[in-house]
């Protein structure tokens, strides 16, 4: 017999923004920092966090039927993933992403009917104020959160990059918009023969140092200040563009590629990655949604499917290009000089 129809599905998507917002909320209040020092009873922890009587309890324990939190009595703690990966204490905290989406994207996502009606971004723009961009470089406070989220969102493809790319055919690379510059990082890491560098807004050049510096990379990793609108990229074996392209209208990204295709040597390659949309454009809903999500932040940008991606290359004079998945909605295309 068929299963019967039912509105479940509907029904946990149309309020999904009830468990984001308990779980944007949590990470804003440091919750699964505060835990990573061990389990806390309930009076304790709520407390500390600031809690109201009224809605504390409803909280914590909506966090452990999220499955973002354990409870044992009247003990909270942190789950393995939280505890790894939103401890901001910790190097493998992913936070930022998050808290950028607590403070911009949830905000700016109520309009998203307006976007899709108008074409028009939704956010500062929207008021006559700066763009994205413009207003992340001009507030420092804001610009390393930024950064930082651009760490969380990409560390799992960094670090499939780092490791899944031939670079032992190579000795040189650079990072375009590096942000914090966690993808050059990984890849120093997982490769010492290599040399790289950061590409990116001079703005971004003491996070990214701090950054390197900590990692015990500075020898090997560089600053290159820089527009990319305004000047030829630096010239290395391969050039890297991570969650770049998408945030650009297409003659912007032609441009870009026809950019990396002039600073790379014959043989040079030029990896792409990002949410890249299956060729279909049925099973990635992360990487459609993140092209939504540059309709609300950008007046030009798309996300764009791998056979996409691979004609811009060609027409740029790539001889050879692949597309090959890194993990989750991630992955990555590949041009060959």
């Amino acid at each position: 017999m068929t299963a019967p129809l039912t509105p479940e599905h509907i029904l946990q998507t149309g309020l999904a923004f009830w468990a984001s917002k308990t779980l944007l909320s949590a990470v804003e209040m440091g919750v699964f920092t505060e835990l990573a020092r061990g389990p806390e009873p309930f009076a304790v922890l709520s407390g500390r966090l600031g809690l109201h009587p009224r809605s504390a309890r409803d909280f914590l324990d909506a966090l452990v039927a999220l499955g973002f939190l354990t409870r044992s009595g009247d003990q909270y703690a942190n789950t393995p993933q939280t505890d790894l990966f939103l401890d901001r204490h910790k190097p493998s905290y992913i936070g930022g992403m998050l808290e950028m989406a607590n403070h911009r994207l949830y905000p700016f996502w109520g309009h998203l009917t307006e976007a899709l009606r108008t074409g028009l971004p939704q956010n500062e723009i929207k008021s006559g104020g700066p763009g994205l961009f413009e207003s992340l470089y001009a507030d420092p406070a804001r610009l390393r959160e930024f950064l930082a989220a651009m760490s969380g969102i990409s560390r799992g493809a960094n670090l499939a990059i780092a490791h899944d790319f031939p670079w032992s055919e190579y000795r040189t690379y650079v990072d375009v918009g590096t942000a914090q510059g966690d993808l050059a990082s990984q890849i120093a890491l997982a490769n010492p023969h290599l040399q790289g560098q950061g590409f990116d807004l001079p703005e971004v050049a003491p996070v990214f140092e701090e950054y390197v510096a900590g990692l015990g990379l500075a020898d090997r990793l560089t600053f290159a200040p820089g527009n990319f609108f305004e000047s030829d990229l630096p010239k290395a074996d391969v050039i890297l563009m991570g969650h770049i392209l998408h945030d650009w209208d297409l003659p912007t990204k032609q441009m870009l590629i026809g950019k990396a295709f002039a600073s790379l040597p014959a043989g040079g390659a030029l990896v792409i990655y990002e949410s890249i949309i299956d060729d279909d454009r049925s099973t990635n809903a992360f990487g459609l949604m993140m092209s939504l999500n540059m309709l609300i932040e950008t007046p030009g940008g798309f996300d764009y499917t791998g056979a996409d991606c691979a004609g811009w290359m060609r027409e740029a004079g790539f001889s050879l290009t692949r597309v090959e998945h890194l993990v989750g909605p991630d992955s990555m295309v590949i041009g060959i000089k």
